[in-house]
């Protein structure tokens, strides 16, 4: 098909906007995976921007030596993976139950579900539910909170609507039950709409600081997130690595006199985002698909 000149340059326009948005949003990252690489001392200088002047993994070394840090990333991974994947199957039982027209009180039921989505109770009413659940300084303050997301239910709510009657109708002719139905029916033509509320979830998760700043005051059970605020508030190192550095391993070193508290912090933001970047490739095709349908049928 054969452009005109002003549509030529409209699409010469759309991918310099484009493409200057991508760097936006790609230099930082680059940035802060230089500064890691890079000797701190020679960074304090200045002059890296794309790549390290001065490589050297001992930022690195520090950071997954530190039995603190190695801590948080086990409370970190088992917070996300128990909490999305328990936090699915609340939601998609949900989801499924309030899906049947002729449930009692159905009305009435989500209305109640959607006023809990506009109206909370303020921090201060839920830290006190909190406690008095004997959730405060334990690890399922994590999970518990979490479980049910009101706006992935009525995602999957409209999803589950979407499906023909037709196959559960056929389903149940066949002597089907709710849960033969869930498991041979919804379960397998939602697996993209669950694929991308699985990995909403897990990136919220993941990236949480809050609850851990706020609900625990245990070092040993702050997610990995809480730990990096707490890095990024702090003056000097030693204030939040403490004596659990592997000193072993600095003393080792000779470039232990260049590290400086910003390379570590630095490495400690990179540690802590790539992980939940790798899982997303895997993730990508069901993603997309499942934002498309979803956004067509809601």
């Amino acid at each position: 098909m054969k452009l005109s000149r002003g549509e030529k340059i409209a699409q010469y326009v759309i991918v310099i906007v484009l493409a200057g948005l991508c760097l936006s949003v790609l230099y930082p990252f680059l940035y802060m995976l230089a500064i890691s690489l890079n000797d701190g001392a020679s960074a304090a200088k200045g002059g890296v921007y794309l790549w390290p002047k001065n490589f050297t993994l001992i930022n690195y070394e520090i950071v997954l030596g530190n039995e603190i840090i190695r801590q948080s990333y086990l409370i970190t991974i088992a917070r996300t993976v128990i909490g999305t994947f328990v936090g699915l199957i609340v939601t998609l039982l949900v989801a499924f139950g309030l899906s049947y027209r002729g449930l009692p009180l159905r009305s009435t039921i989500l209305g109640y579900i959607l006023l809990t989505m506009l109206f909370s109770g303020g921090l201060v009413p839920f830290y006190i539910q909190l406690n008095n659940l004997g959730l405060i300084n334990t690890f399922w303050v994590y999970i518990f909170p979490g479980l049910f997301s009101v706006w992935n239910m009525f995602v999957m709510l409209k999803f589950i609507q979407g499906i023909p009657e037709a196959l559960v109708e056929s389903a149940e002719l066949d002597g089907a039950g709710p849960v033969r139905t869930l498991i041979q029916i919804i379960i397998p033509l939602s697996q993209p709409m669950l694929a991308a509320l699985g990995l909403f979830t897990a990136v919220g998760h993941w990236n949480d600081w809050f609850a851990g700043a706020f609900f625990v005051t245990k070092q040993n059970l702050i997610p990995v997130q809480t730990f990096l605020q707490q890095l990024l508030a702090a003056q000097d190192l030693s204030a939040v690595l403490g004596s659990n550095t592997n000193q072993e391993a600095l003393a080792r070193s000779s470039q232990m006199q260049n590290i400086t508290l910003m390379s570590i912090k630095m490495a400690v933001v990179m540690v802590s985002a790539i992980p939940i970047l790798c899982v997303y490739p895997f993730l990508q095709k069901y993603f997309v698909k499942g934002v498309l349908v979803g956004s067509v049928k809601g």
